[in-house]
């Protein structure tokens, strides 16, 4: 029987630094675009009204993964994460199993980095200044990527004072109220989704918005008419327009899919990208298994240098 290293959340963050986990994710949306790597539509399996689990395959680099992660949102109320699961990782050349790895970590890493990667390519090329809104697992990380792309400083704004005040005292940024984050280059929103916190209103010239808390269907963290009025961008747009920030303006008719460019087609070229400095720019997170198979592969690669070790299981 094969014997399996497993990867705690500890030894993920110990073996892929934010700059790294930037690099990985940009290399797995190039590769996706250009159709190297595989990648099977994200399944949802409800569990009401408590939330739902969701099953995330991906192939390539000599690697399949397959993602199972939940979101129940009102976890926290019973002291327990939202997001839980395992990412199981298979060799693609004979289908023997590799690895076992924490799914929270690898979530927030590489939801941290799509946003830092969104703003390099997207927003204005003198933005620095951060906003975010959300400051909890993923949004900590978001804010770690976006520093470590050289963006900030920032301001932290959270329904939890606290929260917003340990991201910002250890970022040295600085804790403020959802007008003071919207006020930035760059404004990063890692809610819930549940109601917005971007109003139509809140839109300035020249503004770079990353949305990542839209990632299921109902979930919205912008007004429909906000959307609307945007250059809008997309990680993957069948995922997008049916369970992302993106969906309730599509389905108002207010989006079509010929206004919507996705992220590996600005990186590979075939996009421009941002039209002009003054234009609003918003770019959709919708999560995909080609990130997470991106720093799975760094992962087993630092793994396999000696840079970070793991317990093992026997199957």
């Amino acid at each position: 029987m094969p014997v399996l290293p497993v990867f705690s959340q500890e030894d993920v963050f110990a073996a892929i630094s934010p700059s790294e986990a930037i690099e990985c994710v940009r290399e797995g949306f190039v590769e996706y675009a250009a159709g190297q790597w595989q990648m099977p539509p994200k399944i949802y399996l409800e569990a009401p009204p408590a939330g739902d689990f969701r099953a995330m395959p991906a192939r390539g680099g000599g690697l399949a993964i397959l993602k199972w992660v939940t979101s129940f949102p009102r976890n926290p109320q019973a002291g327990l994460p939202v997001v839980m699961g395992m990412i199981c990782v298979s060799s693609a050349e004979d289908g023997e199993p590799v690895a076992l790895v924490d799914v929270r970590s690898v979530t927030a890493l590489r939801t941290g980095a799509v946003a830092a990667l969104a703003a390099q390519e997207l927003a204005r090329e003198d933005a620095r200044s951060v906003g975010i809104v959300g400051c909890g697992l993923h949004g900590a990380w978001a804010a770690r990527c976006l520093a470590a792309a050289e963006y900030g400083p920032g301001v932290c704004h959270d329904p939890d004072p606290e929260a917003a005040g340990r991201l910002a005292g250890e970022l040295d940024w600085e804790a403020g109220s959802r007008e003071d984050a919207l006020e930035c280059d760059v404004v990063t929103c890692v809610t819930p989704g549940s109601e917005p916190v971007v109003l139509e209103s809140d839109l300035r010239p020249g503004l770079h918005l990353n949305m990542l808390g839209a990632d299921g269907p109902g979930k919205a963290e912008a007004e429909t008419a906000a959307v609307a009025r945007a250059e809008l961008f997309c990680d993957e747009w069948e995922q997008a327009s049916h369970g992302g920030e993106l969906t309730g303006a599509v389905e108002a008719g207010l989006v079509s899919r010929e206004q919507v460019a996705e992220l590996g087609a600005v990186l590979t070229g075939s996009h421009p990208g941002r039209s002009a400095p003054d234009r609003v720019t918003l770019f959709d997170s919708t999560g995909l298994a080609i990130q997470d198979l991106a720093l799975c592969l760094a992962l087993l690669e630092a793994h396999r240098a000696g840079r970070v070790r793991a317990d093992t299981v026997r199957l």
